[in-house]
């Protein structure tokens, strides 16, 4: 190929579909505590979340996974996927949920840009909830 192709300036990624165990376990964990609104479930077997009204930011399904142990660290896969949050307070609620809940936080970090907490769900995927500082700080 002569020429790099470039992905467009307002390319954004609409959702992700996470292999989980168990869809109740991942409901409670999605919904009950980071707060995401179930928008449909299929029986047993999947669910689709969302925040604000979109169609859905996360798939949830046990299609290939039911009752699955995580997969080892050394395995290639998904590392974690961000949650952006609207505000540092946003960030702070969510940082508190967890705590109130004795919720494990696998770190937490300053990127100059924006401020992170990190954390795996039910099935060891890794979960970011971040906020972004405003371009003038």
């Amino acid at each position: 190929m002569e020429s790099k192709y470039i992905i467009p300036d307002k390319t954004r990624i609409g959702h992700i579909h996470l292999k989980v165990s168990d869809i109740d376990l991942s409901l409670k964990f999605y919904c009950d505590l980071l707060g995401f609104t179930l928008v449909t479930k299929m029986g047993t077997n999947a669910a689709f979340i969302s925040a604000g009204g979109y169609h859905h930011h996360l798939g949830l399904n046990t299609w290939y996974s039911k009752n699955a142990s995580p997969a080892p660290l050394s395995n290639t896969g998904l590392f974690h996927f961000a949650i952006l949050l609207p505000s540092r307070k946003d960030l702070a609620v969510a940082y508190k949920r967890l705590m109130d809940f004795n919720y494990p936080i696998t770190g937490t970090s300053d990127h100059g840009v924006s401020e992170a907490i990190y954390f795996n769900d039910p099935d060891r995927n890794g979960v970011e909830m971040y906020w972004d500082r405003p371009v003038e700080d």
